[in-house]
């Protein structure tokens, strides 16, 4: 049974998370990773499927993501740009899920990786670690996904980028939820 104490944790914790975009060089070991997957993992998914893997670059690995990165880039982004902005960040995961041929199947899959990924980043918040989970064009491409070790039938459903925050933004305002929510009483 959750306690008022529990409940006021995690209703803190989702408000108080940020989207982190600048980071400490400090490192984070894998080990601590590999404990907020564990947390991570927990998130509801349909007939315990678990469609998630995960593929984490750290160290000297980062290279590999980097070059891949670079080499999808046709907007002329500046190599070295890109390797500073994305060589400091002590961690890059990128999360990706079994793709399902049935419609529904699929549709849930992504929903409970997505899940995971929001149970990721709230359990590395509540230990001063961020996050920010990117989706850029590069995850769609078949040949970066084959560079970064992304196999035939995967989805990649999010490149996180991981690590003590550095500065932590403001928070925005959201709308109300009462704004979008419809009540039918009969």
């Amino acid at each position: 049974m959750i306690t008022m104490q529990q409940e006021y944790k995690v209703a803190h914790t989702i408000k108080e998370r940020r989207s982190i975009k600048e980071f400490k060089e400090d490192p984070i070991p894998k080990e601590v990773i590999c404990e907020l997957l564990n947390t991570a993992v927990w998130a509801p998914n349909h007939g315990l499927r678990e469609p998630w893997r995960f593929i984490l670059f750290v160290n000297e690995g980062k290279e590999k993501l980097i070059d891949a990165i670079a080499q999808e880039s046709n907007n002329g982004k500046n190599i070295d740009l890109l390797r500073e902005k994305l060589q400091p960040i002590p961690a890059h995961l990128l999360v990706v899920m079994q793709e399902d041929p049935r419609q529904k199947q699929w549709e849930e899959d992504l929903a409970a990786t997505s899940a995971l990924i929001q149970n990721f980043q709230l359990a590395a918040w509540e230990k001063g670690i961020g996050v920010i989970w990117k989706t850029g064009a590069n995850i769609y491409s078949p040949s970066f996904r084959k560079k970064v070790g992304v196999e035939l039938g995967e989805k990649i459903v999010g490149l996180l980028h991981i690590g003590y925050p550095a500065s932590i933004p403001q928070a925005r305002p959201r709308t109300k939820a009462e704004e979008k929510l419809t009540v039918i009483e009969s």
